[in-house]
């Protein structure tokens, strides 16, 4: 079972990456933390020190139609912040 689905790439993400050498990944729902980690150090080689798992819950959404208004949750998924040893980086664009 592949348990990581991609990284997230946003701001917030970039700037934990680049302050404490930690990366987010979005991962299945039903992997723990050592199934996590397994697969990012044999995905791209590297050793982890921590990692942080959360269950993030779907925005509201809503959009105006000719039938009313619709209204909506986006679904809710599961994070893992990664934080690796001192001197390591994850190349995300190595392994396509």
């Amino acid at each position: 079972m592949e348990f990581l689905k991609k990284p997230i790439l946003t701001e917030k993400a970039s700037a934990l990456t680049e302050k404490s050498n930690r990366f987010t990944f979005r991962v299945e729902h039903k992997a723990n933390k050592l199934q996590i980690k397994q697969a990012i150090e044999k995905m791209y080689n590297v050793n982890i020190l921590a990692i942080n798992t959360m269950v993030v819950n779907g925005k509201m959404k809503s959009r105006n139609t000719k039938g009313g208004l619709v209204t909506g949750r986006s679904p809710k998924y599961k994070k893992a912040i990664v934080t690796l040893a001192a001197g390591e980086t994850i190349d995300y664009y190595a392994n396509i």
